[in-house]
């Protein structure tokens, strides 16, 4: 009875998979599970065979499928380095899709990634964000979507996630498909720091003033959100009235200038002019006079 037992818990247990002994891993609590299936269509790995070494060897490694040809012993630390590089890339595709948005929301909502450490963001959290979509270039950043700024993580054990695993679009997913976000960055002050010397605010273009201030700038009235919305996607047309003030500026302009030419002193120097240029008629016939005769 006892060896049925034993036989029974052993076939109860589930072998741990590849994928989930590596989002277990020290440093890895930014990545989510990807689905094998996602994983088993090729089409979701277009382009990537040729950014990672070993590419077949790899995948079978992240599906925990054995090799067509058994992998030399020199080439296995080669070949778990490339699955690692090919999963992060995969990943980052993965969290683009509706299953990976939903799973990386519940990390969000968890607060998995961190607040943002600026006073005024009052602790808004986090979405990690890769600044090139090429890996080895640079490591993860964490965006805020309040303060639309980026920040290193707090850890130095993420210091070693590579940017590209995550990617550049997957903010602006994120935050396209949940626009609660948006909802509660509106609650958050707006405002910013200004530094003082006796109660005078510095200028902002001064050595210790808010330089960066431009890049935290929301439109506060009605009609700073319309222009806001008209410049978003092109160069807004002006209006009749615009158009009109912008026609009879210039028209004033050119009349300005016209009076300018036909003042006094202008007259003055067309008059100047007239009299050199006589002077010069004459003596030019006064000198074919001489040769004639």
């Amino acid at each position: 009875m006892s060896t049925y037992n034993n036989v029974q818990s052993d076939s109860s247990e589930e072998v741990e998979s590849w994928i989930s002994i590596f989002c277990s891993m020290f440093g890895h609590d930014y990545f989510v599970e990807v689905a094998p299936e996602f994983i088993e269509d090729n089409f979701n790995l277009t382009g990537l065979s040729s950014l990672v070494p070993f590419f077949r060897d790899a995948s079978d490694t992240i599906l925990d499928l054995e090799p067509e040809v058994p992998i030399k012993a020199a080439n296995v630390p080669l070949v778990e380095h490339a699955a690692e590089v090919l999963y992060g890339l995969i990943h980052a595709r993965y969290i683009l899709t509706k299953h990976g948005l939903r799973a990386m929301a519940e990390k969000y909502q968890d607060n998995c990634f961190g607040s943002c450490p600026r006073y005024y963001c009052q602790g808004m959290h986090l979405l990690p964000i890769g600044r090139y979509d090429q890996p080895g270039i640079e490591t993860v950043r964490l965006y805020c979507p309040n303060c639309n700024d980026i920040y290193l993580p707090p850890s130095s054990r993420y210091l070693n996630i590579d940017g590209a695993f995550f990617g550049t679009s997957f903010a602006g997913m994120f935050l396209k498909m949940y626009p609660e976000i948006g909802t509660q960055c509106e609650k958050r002050t707006k405002q910013q720091f200004q530094l003082k010397l006796f109660g005078f605010s510095l200028n902002e273009r001064a050595p210790g003033g808010s330089r960066m201030k431009w890049l935290r700038q929301h439109p506060q009235t009605k009609e700073e959100l319309e222009e806001y919305k008209k410049c978003e996607f092109g160069i807004p047309k002006l209006t009749d009235e615009e158009d009109k003030k912008a026609k009879s500026d210039s028209g004033d302009e050119m009349l300005d200038v016209e009076k300018s030419k036909g003042s006094p002193g202008s007259q003055k120097d067309s008059g100047k002019e007239d009299e050199v240029a006589g002077t010069k008629g004459s003596g030019g016939e006064s000198m074919m006079s001489i040769v004639k005769d």
